[in-house]
């Protein structure tokens, strides 16, 4: 991902590109947009503990970067205590986490935005230290990840066996989602977002090497799409269809994803949600794979977006190492319906105004993206400011 430059007769001609695709309105759900940059979810390592729930501190931050019309996908947060796989992130399953989330929802409101929380297990990318009574960590199945966790205490940790979750499990999982989506818009949340990506629980059913179920959750393609399906109907079902989207990470490799056919699976799946009519279908594209560990633009890789857009007929979102000008040119070609921005909009709190006045962005800093207080995450000022 790569900032603009200073503004030049040659910008302000490309500014003016930027406003007729970028800057035109688009229904995703039940609501309309104003411009197409969303805020993509982030997950920064600043919810209160021991309880995780979020505060006057993220409330803040939220509300720093929302903009009237323009829709935050807020950050991953655990659906039940054994979802959570890193220390501080928030979660959705308890009273304090809701009335937190509120303060969230309140300030974001407020300025006209909209916003979506994305529902999260992280499976087997968990280690026991974050789990009740130090318990091991749930997958498909007993297969421990290539790499490292980080501890509760923020130090790293070679993966754990996990512990195979039974049928009884899977449906007590699929209460829970279901219960996290209702406090989420108990909360003000506008929807949901389902992490069915990034090496996480939902994308472990769905991925071969770290699914090797004999019962209906595993083996067949049909069979391995049947959890995020399923539990992406219910949501569906419970909150409207217009309320909930997903999120995939076609051709990706983190947390030691990656399928030996993910053009089958990804065109698949894909296909069997638009059945559903969501709100919207939220791609990670595969040279932004594993790009919150490090900066990363993988080369000779597919475009998810071009790749999936032929199977899915309402609003599409995609993500990964965008500037302004690629951004507008992915949508102008159809090829998306919205840019989804990470990382340049920790730093860019007003990054909707900057692209569309060809402002420069301000550079990240990565040391403070995860932990931490203020530095790195509220204190980033707007260009006019």
């Amino acid at each position: 991902m790569s900032g603009l430059s200073t503004p030049s007769a040659a910008s302000s001609a490309h500014n003016l590109d930027t406003r007729l695709h970028l800057f035109t309105p688009l229904q995703v759900g039940a609501f309309e947009l104003k411009h197409r940059i969303v805020m993509a979810p982030l997950t920064r390592m600043r919810a209160n503990r021991p309880g995780n729930e979020p505060s006057a501190l993220n409330a803040l931050y939220y509300t720093q970067r929302a903009s009237e019309g323009g829709l935050i996908i807020a950050e991953a947060s655990q659906v039940v205590p054994e979802g959570q796989g890193m220390p501080a992130t928030p979660g959705i399953h308890t009273d304090a986490q809701q009335a937190g989330w509120q303060l969230v929802t309140d300030g974001v409101h407020a300025r006209g935005g909209r916003i979506f929380l994305q529902l999260w297990h992280v499976g087997r990318i968990s280690h026991s230290s974050h789990q009740p009574e130090g318990g091991a960590p749930v997958a498909p199945s007993a297969i421990a990840a290539v790499g490292n966790a980080l501890t509760a205490d923020f130090t790293p940790a070679p993966f754990e066996v996990p512990r195979a979750l039974s049928l009884s499990d899977i449906e007590q999982l699929k209460k829970a989602y279901v219960a996290a989506g209702r406090r989420a818009i108990a909360a003000g949340f506008d929807g949901v977002e389902i992490h069915s990506a990034n090496g996480y629980l939902l994308e472990q059913f769905m991925i071969s090497r770290s699914n090797e179920r004999t019962d209906r959750y595993g083996g067949s393609l049909a069979n391995r799409m049947r959890l995020p399906l399923e539990i992406a109907e219910l949501l569906a079902a419970d909150l409207g269809a217009n309320r909930v989207g997903i999120r995939l990470s076609p051709f990706g490799v983190a947390n030691d994803s990656g399928e030996t056919d993910p053009l089958t699976l990804y065109r698949e799946i894909t296909k069997e949600l638009n059945l559903l009519k969501l709100a919207y279908l939220h791609l990670i594209e595969p040279r932004a794979s594993g790009a919150g560990q490090r900066d990363v633009d993988h080369q000779n890789v597919p475009s998810g977006c071009a790749t999936l857009r032929p199977f899915w007929d309402q609003a599409l979102i995609t993500a990964g190492n965008f500037n302004a000008q690629r951004a507008e040119q992915t949508v102008a070609a159809g090829e998306a319906d919205a840019i989804a921005f990470g990382r340049y909009f920790i730093s860019n709190p007003d990054l909707p105004q900057r692209i569309k006045n060809g402002v420069p962005f301000t550079p990240y800093d990565r040391p403070t993206f995860y932990g931490g207080g203020t530095e790195g995450y509220t204190n980033y000022a707007a260009f006019g400011g």
